[in-house]
């Protein structure tokens, strides 16, 4: 059974996130930025090895660490296809992958899907029960849409998806520390996420784009449905 390992690091209150494999003693770590040198000494004091990175998307706040970390642990990078093509990232010697995507870590099988909204082709990666879900959904919150490549309409039939796809008790662990609480469930999510309770696409569109950042300010906690 795989464990999640959070950091808080850097100015803009990133969630770097290092899935855990006791059985082999390996980690991928999703979105490594900022203070590489705290992910690495926690790896070091764990006994653990650094095999896998994941992107969740292309931004620089969520990537600005990932080639010091490869080259300190020789691990191999994993982003969707789409977002290496919209950020131009075809020329690093990533692994570009079509989702959905599959990679075992030791006893665990970690599975990405596409969440396009934020970027073009974000990702979310599941495990063991667990959501790491980058810059797509917040707790009680979820990523602007108002960025090159965002697309609200692609971020609502994404959150949606992730409801439709993984159970309840799915734990979330978004990308950014912007709530009142570090994680949270989909069900908690599904009762408590302003953006979860509009009731179509229409909805869903005019409220991220025009009156959500005028009407909340983070940190976030959770909205009663009307």
């Amino acid at each position: 059974m795989a464990e999640i390992h959070t950091l808080e690091l850097g100015t803009m209150h990133n969630y770097v996130h290092l899935i855990i494999d006791r059985s082999s003693l390996s980690v991928a770590v999703v979105d490594p930025a900022w203070e590489v040198d705290k992910i690495s000494t926690f790896c070091t004091a764990e006994g653990l090895k650094i095999s896998a990175i994941l992107l969740t998307h292309g931004h620089h706040d969520h990537i600005n660490g990932v080639e010091r970390l490869q080259q300190e642990s020789g691990a191999t990078v994993y982003l969707s296809r789409l977002e290496a093509d919209h950020f131009g990232l075809n020329d690093k010697g990533w692994n570009s992958f079509e989702a959905p995507f599959q990679l075992q870590l030791g006893e665990s099988e970690i599975v990405g899907v596409a969440t396009p909204g934020h970027t073009p082709g974000g990702s979310c990666y599941h495990v063991d029960g667990n959501l790491i879900t980058g810059d797509t959904l917040f707790v009680f919150g979820c990523g602007r849409c108002d960025l090159e490549g965002g697309d609200p309409r692609a971020m609502y039939h994404s959150l949606h998806r992730l409801l439709g796809e993984f159970a309840p008790e799915t734990r979330v662990f978004p990308g950014h520390s912007y709530s009142t609480q570090a994680t949270s469930t989909l069900a908690e999510e599904r009762a408590g996420n302003p953006f979860l309770h509009c009731k179509s696409e229409a909805e869903f569109v005019e409220y991220r784009m025009l009156r959500h950042d005028q009407e909340r300010s983070a940190p976030y906690g959770p909205v009663p449905r009307s």
